[in-house]
């Protein structure tokens, strides 16, 4: 056990000695998967086909107000697979988190949620579309490495260049 005054039980009393927390605060308080949906619309014929599928992946960042402190981030991916033959399979996959913030200003808010919490957020949501796929009977699709925040930079120096020099509200990133 920690002794009084420790590092440990100081965790919850990040204050300036009258027990109030003013210091930034960010974190992912929970993530879930809030809906997949995996397609095998050529079986079993598809699992015959010899030919490299070609992929299209996209994705997308959204974030609603739960409350004064609490958002949910959601992170949609969708993977299709396609041949000459047909399409192999598709996923779509909508993986959220809620993300907690206080004592932040607006700027490190929107920077949070847009750029670090999906940073947070896609190593679980590339292990469901992976597992999903493997599970539809395909080889599992491990995506590639996403940088949210080179992403969320350029998004913003391109709002920037069109006039508006405030971090885009809501919506996605």
């Amino acid at each position: 056990m920690a002794d009084e005054g420790d590092v440990l039980t100081d965790l919850n009393q990040q204050s300036n000695g009258n027990g109030a927390d003013h210091g930034p605060v960010a974190g992912i308080i929970t993530q879930y998967v809030k809906d997949l949906s995996v397609e095998n619309p050529k079986a079993p014929e598809s699992f015959g086909w010899n030919e490299a599928p070609e992929l299209d992946v996209q994705f997308n960042i959204a974030a609603r107000q739960v409350s004064d402190e609490v958002q949910e981030v959601e992170l949609k991916v969708s993977a299709t697979a396609k041949t000459q033959h047909g399409t192999a399979y598709i996923v779509e996959l909508s993986y959220c988190g809620l993300v907690g913030m206080r004592n932040m200003p607006e700027e490190q808010k929107h920077a949070f949620v847009y750029a670090e919490a999906p940073r947070f957020l896609f190593p679980f949501a590339r292990r469901v579309i992976a597992d999903a796929t493997r599970d539809a009977g395909f080889a599992p699709l491990v995506l590639d490495p996403i940088d949210f925040t080179a992403i969320y930079q350029q998004q913003l120096l391109a709002r920037q260049q069109e006039g508006g020099m405030t971090p885009p509200a809501g919506g996605a990133a």
